[in-house]
């Protein structure tokens, strides 16, 4: 009956149901129903929360009487908004909790179906969600079986214990040997226990830093020629682009004056074959004058 209701008016459940589940009820129950709503959450798993939902949907959309007051979608929101105070006691609210028959499998039905609608209608989803677990005991056994070393309420913590690393043996202690210089005088000991060559003698050091520094005068040298040899290929090309320019104008100048020229001279042609028209339209008279009287010579000559 109440869904009638709200299918009737177009009313979906994200109007009314978010604050509900997006909270678990914090701020619809009072706070004695909420801690034991959410004890039951904790335990039984998300099934409560569609009981909890099923349950304040029917005592406020539930009976004939209730749904005459809620003759529009404005007037039904407003009772969806404020919910009867008695049906949000915990002494009424979690017994008809516990009595709906809103198991595990139903949920997980109707996930599947609706899940099945979204991707007939919106393509596949991007997210892929793991197995819901209801309530804490499925959790516990989930743990217990990916980790098997779960013995009982308590860790096993025998099997937790690390290895103890093997016992390495006593390094012999050597005695450093000394650095000679060419049998003359002793040297002071390579600061990596004489494993490794001493350094460079200073004028080979300075030796390197000068041909250190002529290698970055060189690199500098050389970028500045290439960023001159860039800008003087850029000039070279603004310079060709202003003489395309240029042509293209010379071009276009020229053939306007053609046109131009050609323009007159239709002009004066025009104006030259409608005088010559003019001239010749008075002579039609006399000639045709004088074809009647030579016709009418040839037909005297002829009686």
């Amino acid at each position: 009956m109440a869904y009638r209701h709200l299918k009737k008016f177009k009313i979906d459940p994200i109007l009314y149901m978010t604050e509900w589940f997006m909270c678990i009820f914090s701020r619809t129950l009072p706070w004695a129903s909420v801690l034991r709503v959410w004890d039951m959450f904790f335990c039984e798993g998300v099934k409560i929360v569609f009981r909890v939902g099923l349950v304040l949907l029917k005592h406020t959309l539930g009976s004939v009487d209730k749904l005459r007051s809620c003759q529009g979608m404005y007037e039904t929101m407003e009772k969806l908004r404020s919910l009867p105070v008695h049906c949000m006691q915990e002494d009424i609210l979690l017994p008809e909790v516990s009595s709906l028959p809103v198991t595990d499998a139903l949920i997980e039905r109707e996930s599947n179906t609706q899940l099945r609608k979204w991707r007939e209608n919106r393509g596949e989803l991007q997210y892929r969600p793991s197995r819901r677990l209801h309530g804490a005991k499925q959790i516990y056994e989930e743990k217990a079986r990916l980790n098997p070393t779960l013995s009982g309420s308590r860790l096993s913590l025998s099997s937790m214990r690390r290895p103890s690393p093997p016992a390495t043996p006593a390094l012999a202690v050597q005695p450093e040997s000394v650095v000679v210089s060419e049998g003359l005088r002793p040297a002071l000991p390579s600061p990596t226990s004489n494993k490794a060559p001493l350094g460079p003698p200073r004028g080979t050091t300075k030796k390197g830093k000068e041909k250190q520094r002529e290698q970055d005068k060189k690199r500098e040298r050389e970028e500045r020629d290439r960023e001159k040899k860039r800008e003087k290929e850029d000039r070279e090309e603004r310079r060709k682009e202003k003489e395309r320019e240029k042509h293209k104008e010379k071009e276009e100048k020229r053939l306007q004056k053609e046109r131009e020229k050609v323009e007159t001279r239709q002009k004066k042609e025009r104006k030259f074959s409608f005088r010559r028209k003019e001239s010749s339209t008075p002579d039609s008279p006399r000639n045709s004058g004088a074809e009647a009287t030579e016709s009418s010579a040839a037909h005297d000559t002829y009686f």
